[in-house]
């Protein structure tokens, strides 16, 4: 599914209005992960994201004093990019007294980011697929999991930023490459959609970034074998990666997060696994008094 499936998992940032400030004007302060990077206005993509949307949006913008607490990992392929566009956007409406329609702000979210998989689910919630053509948009969501399915994300200590990851990409792919992710791409949709958690870990097999990109991270291979040899029903490289992330039961979530912590070790890698549900809600915004 790349750049065409995605999914909002339940790991939140949030972006603290905590000041109105005048037009062109904005302080930040971030706390968590990327703490010091997001500190500087000028490099927090929320902000840029937000003058961007004014700017489409006809508006001047008043400027704001902003407080950001970072869970999501930068550089792991687990959209932290997409969060603060998407918060940028809502921010831009929000701040500014706008009443959109959803399709305009994901739109002007999908040109910001440069492609929907990421953008959509962030918005909109759930397990997304989306088409882009540059300057049309179709999205559909499908069927949330069940309730006793979750997903573990394993996030190495190693960062790949998505210039690297889009750099190690070939311009041209086989034929037989391209054949063969269309029908396991197909097939990923249609078993989410029926409800056929048995056919995901066929589903989610690729040749269209996943080899490519496997060099860029030690021991990828092994530790998606491990996931499969510990009961996952599927696994799969998380975004441009390095994060890997397998579908399994509630009761399992914990052997398959170790075993996969245990194949990065072996390769030198210290990890972490976090046992995490799909958020069907999306973006919130919550005004306080």
């Amino acid at each position: 599914g790349f750049d065409t499936l995605g999914m909002a998992l339940s790991l939140y940032n949030l972006f603290e209005v905590t000041e109105r400030l005048p037009e062109g004007e904005y302080r930040s302060e971030a706390i968590g992960e990327g703490a010091l990077e997001l500190a500087d206005p000028g490099r927090n993509l929320v902000v840029r994201s937000y003058e961007i949307a004014c700017r489409r949006f006809g508006v001047a913008g008043t400027g704001f004093a902003l407080r950001s607490h970072n869970v999501i990992p930068l550089y792991r392929g687990l959209g932290s990019s997409a969060g603060a566009v998407v918060a940028g956007v809502l921010l831009a409406q929000e701040l500014n007294g706008l009443t959109l329609p959803r399709e305009e702000l994901l739109r002007t979210m999908v040109e910001i980011e440069g492609h929907p998989d990421n953008v959509a689910p962030c918005y909109l919630g759930g397990m997304v697929v989306s088409c882009w053509d540059g300057s049309e948009l179709r999205t559909v969501r499908l069927p949330a999991l069940p309730e006793d399915l979750l997903v573990v994300v394993v996030v190495p200590d190693v960062q790949v930023k998505t210039r690297e990851a889009r750099a190690a990409l070939p311009e041209q792919v086989c034929f037989g490459d391209a054949v063969f992710t269309l029908g396991r791409a197909a097939l990923l949709t249609a078993a989410w959609a029926t409800g056929q958690w048995d056919l995901l870990a066929w589903g989610m097999d690729d040749r269209l970034h996943q080899p490519y990109r496997a060099k860029l991270i030690p021991g990828m291979d092994d530790v998606l074998t491990a996931a499969a040899e510990n009961g996952a029903l599927g696994a799969v490289l998380s975004g441009a990666g390095p994060c890997l992330m397998a579908y399994t039961t509630l009761d399992n979530e914990t052997a398959i997060g170790e075993a996969m912590m245990q194949a990065f070790a072996h390769h030198g890698v210290k990890s972490t696994y976090k046992p995490l549900k799909i958020d069907s809600e999306g973006a919130r915004i919550i005004t306080t008094p």
